[in-house]
């Protein structure tokens, strides 16, 4: 039990650390219209940058958890897509956007752009796919529940860009500049991490209960059951 409550535990804090220092670079440097990104082409990056690979880490210690006390595999749909939000973020390190102050660098710059997407809609994914399967369950369907809320409000925050993706292709605007995008992708920064922070609360309970009864069938749910005859893993 110690391996999955440490993996649990540690990504849940991870998740914590990140929005506060992100939050603090919002305070003490700002503007927020400008995007997050932004602070990796100044002074600031190591803080950028650490701050997103504490969250990307977090996110696959807490699907480790997950994994280990048996509520869902690494071959299901939400441990794919949660994988794909961690790859996504570490695209968004390892590649920074163009800095057009410097010179144009649109290969990285687009690599940077695509991470971000695959991190944004990626994440969405995982965490409905994550609870689906245990909304009826006697004792996990509270976090289940909690969880799918997280989710779906992460899907409404992700909506406002892709409005702004849809009317620039069907007229002469660019989509970033539809909305002030600071803004919008710090709500949807806020509303992703708060769904990785809820799976992560999830975890942590998963992880305080005995084996044998994390993955019990509940009695209003039928789920697939795996060799053991003790445990029920739901992908």
């Amino acid at each position: 039990m110690l391996i999955p409550r440490l993996a649990a535990t540690g990504g849940s804090l991870a998740v914590v650390v990140t929005v506060t220092m992100v939050g603090l670079l919002d305070l003490t440097v700002g503007p927020l219209r400008r995007t997050i990104s932004e602070y990796a082409l100044g002074d600031h990056r190591p803080v950028f940058d650490v701050a997103v690979v504490l969250l990307a880490a977090g996110s696959l210690a807490i699907l480790h958890a997950l994994v280990h006390k048996g509520l869902t595999r690494w071959r299901s749909t939400g441990a794919i897509a949660l994988t794909l939000w961690s790859v996504g973020l570490f695209l968004v390190v390892v590649f920074p956007k163009t800095n057009w102050a410097m010179g144009t660098n649109e290969v990285s710059g687009s690599i940077h752009r695509f991470g971000s997407m695959l991190a944004f809609v990626s994440l969405p994914i995982a965490i409905i796919a994550l609870a689906r399967p245990w909304l009826k369950d006697n004792m996990w369907g509270r976090h289940a529940r909690w969880t799918m809320a997280s989710g779906l409000l992460s899907i409404v925050a992700f909506m406002p860009l892709l409005y702004a993706i849809a009317l620039s292709v069907v007229s002469d605007v660019r989509w970033w500049r539809v909305f002030p995008l600071g803004y919008i992708e710090r709500i949807l920064l806020v509303a992703e991490v708060g769904a990785v922070l809820v799976v992560g609360l999830w975890a942590i309970a998963a992880s305080r209960v005995a084996e044998w009864r994390v993955g019990e069938t509940s009695r209003t749910t039928s789920a697939p059951r795996t060799t053991s005859s003790t445990t029920t893993v739901r992908s």
